[in-house]
């Protein structure tokens, strides 16, 4: 059970959103989206994921990092807004089963780990274990990525070093990568966008997708452009 995460704004807010890190993300990496929901009207939680946060993982399928979500759907609770982020999208997904079948729930997928060949896994993990081997500072990270405020650099940093090593198991142990049976079982009342940073990551299933690609940004779109993420989410427009 999950039982670690970060809050933003009042428990008494009329919409809430949950936000769902990637890998060697953290909790606290959403700061930033959070305060511009927040501002919106929502009460916002992300949890720190199974490995994350300083959280240990020992259970390594896709399937155990969402049930050990489950904590955050009890007592009926839903949420107006779910935001994924890489990893975190798949896990989002996995959170289907959990959400309430006739109120209206709008997943936003923010750049796509939704499909990905036995190639692309192991690279993956070659790269993750080079992120945590080789801790980038966060003036390494605002050198490389002027677009980020110091806070998401620092922010980067810290999720990083607050990852369990172990946690690279995923990639070993997870035979399917592909969401496509997921978005097939996706109820009606659940709206789905995926934010694409390029045209290669976007899965090859696409009916049950809003896709919107955008160009010129990197893999940390919230920290590219977050104004992207806000523009996804249905938001109550003044009268003109």
């Amino acid at each position: 059970m999950s039982i670690s995460a970060s809050q933003w704004g009042s428990p008494t807010a009329s919409r809430r959103a949950l936000l769902i890190h990637g890998m060697t993300m953290c909790s606290n990496s959403w700061e930033g989206i959070a305060q511009r929901l927040v501002a919106e009207g929502f009460f916002v939680v992300a949890p720190n994921l199974l490995g994350h946060g300083g959280r240990r993982c020992t259970n390594y399928r896709i399937s155990d990092f969402a049930e050990d979500l489950r904590p955050y759907f009890v007592m009926d609770t839903s949420y107006d807004v779910i935001i994924g982020h890489s990893f975190g999208n798949l896990v989002t997904l996995s959170l289907l089963p959990f959400l309430p079948k006739t109120r209206e729930t709008t997943i936003i997928l923010v750049d796509s780990a939704l499909e990905l060949t036995e190639q692309t896994v192991k690279n993956l993990e070659y790269m993750v274990s080079g992120w945590t081997a080789n801790v980038k500072t966060a003036e390494e990270h605002m050198a490389e990525n002027p677009a980020w405020s110091r806070r998401d650099c620092v922010l980067r940093t810290l999720g990083v070093t607050m990852f369990d090593r172990n946690t690279v198991e995923v990639f070993r142990q997870n035979t399917s990568w592909s969401a496509s049976g997921l978005l097939k079982n996706a109820p009606p009342n659940v709206k789905i966008t995926l934010l694409a940073a390029g045209q290669e990551n976007i899965p090859r299933d696409t009916e049950r997708l809003n896709v919107k690609v955008l160009t010129g940004i990197g893999h940390w779109i919230q920290y590219d452009c977050p104004d992207a993420i806000m523009d996804a989410i249905p938001l109550p427009r003044a009268k003109l």
